[in-house]
């Protein structure tokens, strides 16, 4: 006997959002239901017990949708959330996605199924398939991160974080710059942090070169290693803390000693930043209280109380000891 929604998918050809989509009422094509119900009838699926023992009306629980938890900013922003949350007597579940696409999606009509009272959706971009099923749930969602005018949204300043990072690359005189960014589908850390450092060069003689990495340390490296094989910056500027300690790490590699020879930045402000030698030069995000923000904002959403479509909180520009003077 089958016994998840994964195994109802491979069975009929179909994919798992597919099926949680068809589970929880949600629009599907005529063929697509038809197999599906086939497939449900010759396998005798029973739906999850848990999700069917609750009441129609919707619990005191916040479903919260990660990316992956291996992150310094998830970690913080679910600690956030959870502390408000327990102070306002209400519960988190947590669904990993580990940056698949259609885990997320699929773990929203999940979350719908267990009678979640809202959702908090910790996205790197959003696509009309959030849209979609945020419209069929019909339950509050709160995306935290990244903004969409269809969506209540709590995001960080991240343009005038880049903007900020800029102004002090100038005025510690560096003006031969490597930018190395992330993909641009990722809204705020891919174009708005970039944005706000354009903005802070417009009307300066600067050499700047921008380049693409992936998010995880090892990738910054190999980017890092391109970098400084084309070229002789004297800045490198990370869109966030893991690439730049990926920057360092390939630097010191290549006996390249950090800030004299070459000076690094990034976004973040996490811990490890501060433990390193040299400290890093970044832009502090509140993550934690970020997240207690989003355990007030989906509670008020929940409650039906008035509540502004976008919430932004600021950063800090953090002075240390990674960026040399020239």
């Amino acid at each position: 006997m089958i016994k998840t929604i994964s195994d109802i998918a491979a069975i009929a050809g179909v994919a798992k959002s597919t099926v949680s989509r068809y589970l929880n009422g949600g629009s599907v094509s005529q063929a697509t239901r038809q197999r599906i119900e086939q497939v449900i009838k010759e396998h005798h699926y029973v739906p999850n017990t848990f999700a069917q023992s609750l009441k129609a009306r919707r619990t005191n629980i916040i479903g919260t949708v990660v990316p992956r938890l291996d992150s310094f900013a998830t970690s913080q922003t679910l600690m956030g959330i959870d502390e408000e949350l327990r102070s306002a007597n209400f519960q988190m579940l947590i669904s990993n996605t580990s940056q698949d696409m259609e885990r997320e999606i699929e773990a929203i009509y999940d979350f719908a199924r267990q009678k979640v009272s809202g959702i908090i959706l910790l996205a790197a971009q959003v696509n009309e398939e959030h849209l979609k099923a945020a419209e069929e749930i019909n339950i509050p969602i709160l995306l935290v991160g990244q903004e969409h005018s269809q969506l209540y949204s709590l995001i960080h300043d991240d343009f005038h974080a880049g903007y900020k990072i800029g102004r002090h690359v100038l005025e510690m005189g560096h003006r031969q710059i490597a930018y190395l960014g992330v993909t641009e589908k990722d809204i705020s850390v891919g174009i708005r942090r970039k944005e706000g450092f354009k903005k802070s060069l417009e009307g300066t003689e600067c050499s700047v070169s921008y380049y693409e990495t992936g998010f995880r340390m090892t990738d910054a490296m190999a980017a890092a290693s391109q970098i400084l094989d084309e070229s002789t910056p004297s800045i490198i500027v990370c869109a966030t803390d893991n690439i730049a300690l990926g920057v360092m790490k390939a630097a010191y590699l290549r006996q390249i000693v950090i800030p004299s020879d070459l000076s690094v930045t990034g976004f973040g402000g996490y811990d490890i930043t501060e433990i390193i030698h040299p400290t890093l030069t970044t832009v502090r995000y509140f993550y934690k209280e970020a997240g207690q923000a989003a355990a007030r904002n989906i509670i008020k959403l929940v409650r039906d109380e008035e509540m502004d479509q976008v919430t932004m909180l600021d950063t800090e520009l953090l002075e240390r000891e990674s960026v040399d003077k020239r």
